[in-house]
């Protein structure tokens, strides 16, 4: 039977017990500091992003990575004997991390490689991945794969909120008037996955409201739904995600163990500290 391996990238948010399970190639972005570049899932996580963020008062810069990380990831995959190759890639909408893989794959014209869009970001790329690995794991084909991850892109949905400004004023995405102004009004933005980008869904008041919202909306998406997996994101905040999931249970139908996860530093760089959200895959 065939073998499939399976590649991916960091904004996939995977726990690292989850890619050493399936075997799973990750290939990380990088994070630039000036430059002192760090590598995710290496010499950088959430806390120590946001521990150096604080200490320096500048947001980095995130980097896709090179063609050449994908190159030796595709032949990591060949040396342990895959004969086929499926590349799952965060959303070619807010990273050129898809385009870095596809020219990779160039330079093995005689391998059967599969570069795909996920046009997700963090575990709503991350169930993709997994449901890949899963398939591969029980020799499905290729075909069969594709299919699944497919499947699943329609049936997902991600919502997070924001309990700070700050770091979207860091960052320039909102000006320091308007965010210390919208600091002092504790207004908090919900984001949601949208056409393969991470956009803003509305803006609440208080973190308490904001965390209720996150609740209705996981009802709304789950509506009538039968929930086949379910994932917490958060960033540096693991108390504070457990406490959302906690009132979604009272609320949802949740009959599977929740996949908890960092966003890490890729993401959370965009976003700030303190960040809780969900993905929820419906069947």
């Amino acid at each position: 039977m065939a073998r499939t391996a399976i590649v991916t990238d960091t904004n996939a948010s995977l726990p690292g017990e989850i890619v050493e399970k399936f075997g799973i190639i990750e290939v990380p972005i990088q994070i630039q500091f000036g430059e002192e570049s760090y590598i995710t899932g290496v010499d950088i996580d959430d806390e120590k992003l946001f521990q150096m963020i604080d200490a320096r008062n500048i947001l980095p810069t995130t980097a896709a990575p090179s063609p050449a990380a994908f190159q030796k990831a595709y032949q990591t995959a060949i040396d342990q004997g895959a004969d086929h190759i499926i590349c799952i890639c965060c959303s070619s909408k807010v990273s050129a991390t898809y385009q870095a893989a596809v020219m990779a794959k160039e330079d093995f014209p005689d391998q059967d490689i599969t570069v795909v869009d996920s046009l997700q970001l963090s575990l709503a790329e991350g169930f993709q991945v997994i449901a890949a690995a899963e398939a591969a794991a029980n020799q499905v084909s290729k075909t069969e794969i594709l299919t699944a991850i497919e499947d699943m892109r329609d049936h997902t949905y991600v919502y997070a909120a924001l309990p700070t400004l700050k770091y979207l004023a860091m960052g320039g995405r909102m000006g320091k008037l308007a965010a210390t102004f919208g600091n002092t009004l504790e207004v908090k933005p919900i984001l949601t996955s949208d056409d393969g980008k991470l956009d803003l869904l509305e803006k609440v008041r208080t973190w308490r409201k904001a965390k209720g919202r996150l609740v209705e909306l996981g009802m709304a998406c789950s509506e009538g739904q039968v929930i086949e997996r379910m994932g917490l994101i958060h960033v540096n905040n693991e108390s504070g995600v457990m406490g959302l999931f906690q009132s979604l249970q009272e609320v949802l139908p949740i009959h599977t163990e929740p996949l908890v996860a960092q966003f890490t530093p890729g993401l959370s760089v965009h976003t700030g500290s303190g960040v809780i959200g969900f993905v929820i895959v419906t069947a």
